[in-house]
């Protein structure tokens, strides 16, 4: 039943439909964030409405036009040439733009500085970027229609939000392990 209505109002709105899905779970990501991660003893309801807000207004609606244009534009001589390639340009066009604009409006929303999110956050956070989604975009690409793309992106979110999340109210901070690895790569660029 819930199912049916979904997709009849994938039919009649799709973007709409798509962003205010987005913007709940992204809202439910911090909150598991803050309560089962962090387990802070107030909750931020400040948080969770600039991370619903990002949700809505930015990811579902970026998303959604990312998905039809990898559908439309990359396609390739055979099925896994076009998945690779679409995981390609996923992975190193969308994720590292994306993750920047998070980072960057989450710091100007929280009223500190972009650049120093940046500085702390981004390698973190794009290296844990590229041990989850390849693979996720990989199944979804091949086997998910298009229009359910943004949708089981949305459910593995959950907890990759709440990753955001945490990243971002400073459990990004690198790790000794994490700090070796980041002055290797660092060391080469």
């Amino acid at each position: 039943m819930a199912f049916r209505w979904y997709q009849a109002k994938l039919r009649t709105a799709p973007l709409l439909t798509q962003a205010t899905t987005t913007a709940v779970l992204f809202g439910l990501g911090d909150v598991l964030s803050q309560h089962a991660v962090e387990k802070v003893e107030k909750h931020s309801y400040a948080r969770t409405g600039r991370m619903a807000l990002y949700g809505g207004a930015v990811f579902g609606p970026a998303a959604t036009k990312w998905y039809q244009f990898l559908a439309s534009r990359v396609n390739l001589s055979t099925t896994n040439r076009t998945i690779a390639a679409r995981v390609a340009c996923d992975q190193f066009l969308f994720a590292p733009t994306n993750m920047a604009f998070f980072l960057s409006s989450m710091a100007y929303l929280e009223g500190s500085s972009p650049a120093e999110k940046l500085k702390k956050a981004y390698v973190p956070g794009m290296l844990n970027n590229f041990l989850l989604w390849p693979g996720v975009q990989a199944v979804n690409f091949k086997f998910v229609p298009l229009e359910h793309r943004v949708l089981v992106v949305n459910c593995v979110a959950l907890g990759w939000n709440c990753y955001l999340s945490y990243l971002n109210s400073g459990g990004g901070e690198r790790p000794e392990v994490e700090e070796k690895v980041v002055e290797k790569v660092e060391g080469k660029l």
